[in-house]
């Protein structure tokens, strides 16, 4: 069964960093792609960035990403992170760890992060 679980969310101040950790039972090469999406109040799961497994990334073309946010994995540790910079208080959502297989779509259970004035 996989798992993907999610950790390293909470309350940081805008202008403060927290880096977001996705572990998944087993190899994370059993996805094409791994990524992090978000889920703001009142709005729809949206893209955050992605890592493909030749290690390629894409990242949301949105300002609430650009030039703040890396994501990145350690192989040997079947993890994908996603590093955050500079937070503003429109980061706030709950983050998701994606792992797409083709046509399956696997998720995880989500990580509030919350950016306060």
């Amino acid at each position: 069964q996989v798992q993907l679980v999610e950790s390293g969310g909470g309350l940081v101040q805008a202008g403060g960093s927290l880096r977001l950790s996705c572990a998944a039972s087993g190899s994370i090469f059993r996805f094409n792609t791994m990524g992090w999406y978000r889920q703001a109040p009142g709005k729809q799961r949206e893209l955050v960035a992605t890592i493909t497994t030749a290690g390629n990334t894409n990242y949301a073309d949105a300002d609430f990403v650009k030039g703040r946010f890396t994501i990145s994995r350690d192989i040997a540790k079947n993890t994908v992170f996603l590093q955050m910079n500079s937070l503003k208080l429109d980061n706030t959502a709950v983050y998701y760890c994606n792992g797409r297989s083709y046509n399956l779509n696997y998720w995880g259970q989500g990580t509030q992060v919350t950016v306060s004035s």
